[in-house]
């Protein structure tokens, strides 16, 4: 079947000498329908008589090809055309209807009134220049139409000043084109944003069917989080990918623009409204303070940098092993001092927790009056295969960390502490519970120096957290591994516990351990569905075999628990802070920690793991090690009293979850 369009559309993909043929034809064509339109006009008839004028339709078209071509009419690209060929095309009128009317007058020509020639420069100005514009517009349409057709359909989820300035944006997008709104506002559906329909909610499902929509984007910088995190989640079950537009900080910053999309972040999904943190606490321990980190480039570390330097302490020491994590730390801490003006001296040290001596000499030449320990190693499985390191690092180098701290005077000392320090089934959450009896027993033996440990769970993004993990797997087209099918985690973002961090420490009066509200529990492979979901992809599994991406079940690793806890015992009491709880544990005496250190200590410069893990049995409560080398396989099985700790009390209770998540009201 003959389709004008797609015919006029296999124009403009001719060679050129075939498009030139084409263009010189055309005007071959036209020209002499100028002449006649002109005396059609002259004389007020569609039938006029033309007299001599019959040569003018003869010649008319030889003199305009000749200059024409001497213009370089014919070299134009009509798609392309601007103002300069545009220029062309009257000069070469003008030169070819006086060159007619020189011929005419020369010649003798009866019957041709001296108007014609106006009114054909006006016709063939119009037929000439029009004929070239209307291929070029034609064209634009067609190509338009067909990149409209190529870019992916977005269904734009808010129809407020953002979603405007969305829209407005993806106008000229090489790769979204956005085909309506969707608003939980009643007022305004049915109504128009740039031309584009708003709908409710609940038409999302026929609008993406309707139109073919790949991507939802969601623009609502300044919505409530509960709010966004339930829209996220009733977009979950729909075959599109969902993404979102920065915040409010960030566009109001400079740092982003509105169409800069990014992919939903998982604290979206899984976090929850922010407390507003406490001004007075957050700055106590830190304004006016010479403040250090250790473990400085970690992810905790690293937000607690952060977050002090804008406390504007007298100065701050980074305390950091790994030279690039340093290095990286403080030239984006160097980039806020300048971005805001704080002008704080940020001072880069390398060193390690196990070195004594560098420590002392840190501490005092930079007269460090708060400390937040946050070096450790803490991916279990490589404890867990490195037990005799991790005892080393976390145990010992809190220790001596702490000394050092002591014996320079330091005011506050916070130790970063897990929840894996809770009944541990592995060596990392063992070593991090002596850490803390460490504290509790040294902050016996001073009034100087504040002592005290705050425990947390996960945090979302750091870098050994799932969330990267996954990401990259589904980006890698799957599968996605998860340990269990059980295994839950509770989850806070970082910045939020680090916030936390600060605010317990200056709760502290000595020896204190206080835990972290960390919300929600999460099932890990319910985490690993939403984030397929969200991608617009489907989990592939026995009742869908044609999904896109699969869940893999790898086994527990060495040491690794099914669920996390945050008590040892049931009893917490709660502060002066929503979300910051204080415990009651048992510990040891201060002589009982310098005897285990020291046999600890000679331990490991034996490497003897028996007598390491024999300790651990003895002094961590409810320490069951799930994962041990064969000639130590007889422990898993034995465990030796814990008459020796400073209080007596009966065996903990043991449940699956023991901690409650607190309101925050």
């Amino acid at each position: 079947m003959f389709n004008p369009s797609q015919s006029i559309y296999h124009l403009f993909t001719l060679p050129r000498w075939q498009k030139r043929i084409v263009m010189v034809t055309a005007d071959l064509l036209i020209l002499p329908l100028a002449i006649w339109i002109s005396f059609a006009l002259r004389l007020s008839t569609w039938t006029p008589t033309l007299n001599d004028g019959v040569w003018l339709m003869l010649i008319a078209p030889l003199v305009a090809f000749v200059i024409f071509t001497r213009l370089g009419l014919y070299r134009s690209i009509i798609r392309f055309m601007g103002v300069k060929a545009l220029q062309s095309v009257v000069i070469g009128v003008t030169l070819s209807t006086i060159v007619l009317w020189v011929v005419a007058t020369f010649a003798h020509w009866k019957g041709i009134p001296q108007s014609i020639y106006p009114i054909y420069w006006g016709t063939a100005l119009l037929v000439i220049g029009g004929s070239r514009y209307l291929m070029r517009r034609y064209y634009q349409l067609l190509n338009s139409r067909q990149h409209q057709q190529q870019r992916a359909a977005v269904l734009i989820y808010g129809a407020g000043q953002s979603g405007a300035q969305l829209a407005a944006a993806l106008e000229h997008n090489e790769y979204y084109r956005a085909v309506a709104f969707v608003d939980d506002n009643p007022s305004l559906h049915k109504s128009l944003i740039q031309g584009l329909s708003i709908y409710a909610p609940e038409q999302t499902a026929r609008l993406i069917e309707q139109y073919a929509i790949k991507h939802i984007f969601l623009a609502m910088p300044l919505i409530a989080h509960t709010r966004k995190r339930q829209i996220i989640q009733s977009l979950e079950s729909l075959p599109v990918h969902v993404r979102t537009i920065p915040s409010m900080t960030e566009l109001l910053s400079g740092q982003r623009s509105i169409d800069e999309i990014r992919e939903i972040d998982i604290d979206e999904l899984l976090g929850r409204e922010a407390v507003a943190p406490n001004q007075a606490l957050l700055s106590v321990c830190i304004q006016n303070h010479h403040v250090m980190v250790t473990g400085a480039g970690g992810s905790i570390g690293s937000e607690l940098c952060r977050q002090i330097l804008r406390q504007q302490p007298s100065s701050l020491v980074l305390y950091e092993l790994s030279e690039y994590a340093l290095y990286q730390i403080e030239q984006e801490l160097l980039e806020i001092n300048r971005s805001e003006g704080l002008n704080i001296p940020v001072i880069p040290v390398l060193g390690s927790v196990q070195d004594r001596q560098r420590l002392d000499e840190t501490i005092k030449n930079n007269q460090i009056q708060t400390l937040y320990h946050a070096a450790a190693y803490k991916h279990v499985p490589l404890v867990e295969h490195n037990p005799i390191e991790g005892i080393r690092n976390n145990t010992l180098g809190t220790y001596h960390t702490a000394q050092a701290a002591l014996a320079h005077q330091v005011k506050h000392f916070v130790l970063i502490s897990t929840d894996k320090a809770v009944r541990p089934t592995n060596v990392m959450g063992a070593s991090k519970r002596m850490a803390e009896l460490v504290l509790q027993g040294i902050s016996e033996q001073t009034q100087h120096t504040c002592f005290s440990m705050v425990r947390f769970g996960n945090v979302l993004g750091s870098s050994g957290s799932v969330v990267p993990l996954f990401r990259k797997q589904i980006q890698q087209g799957g599968p996605i591994t998860v340990t269990h099918p059980d295994i839950i985690r509770y989850f806070m973002t970082i910045p939020e516990a680090a916030q936390l961090v600060i605010q317990a420490g200056a709760l502290a009066q000595g020896g204190e351990v206080f835990l972290l509200d960390m919300g929600e529990p999460v099932k890990i492979v319910d985490l690993a569905r939403r984030m397929i979901h969200l991608k617009g992809l489907s989990v592939k599994n026995e009742t869908n075999p044609y999904g896109d991406i699969a869940i893999e079940f790898s086994g527990l690793r060495p040491g690794e628990k099914l669920y996390e806890e945050l008590l040892i015992d049931d009893h917490a009491q709660p502060t002066q802070h929503p979300r910051i709880r204080q415990a009651h544990e048992d510990y040891l005496t201060w002589p009982q920690i310098q005897q285990v250190i020291s046999t600890l200590q000679y331990a490991c410069s034996q490497r003897d793991l028996l007598t390491i893990y024999q300790l651990l049995l003895q002094h961590v409560n409810g320490f069951k090690p799930t994962h041990l080398p064969d000639y130590l396989a007889p422990l898993a099985s034995h465990t030796l009293p814990t008459s020796n700790s400073h209080t007596n009390t009966s065996p903990p209770r043991i449940p699956s979850l023991s901690f409650t998540p607190l309101s925050a009201n």
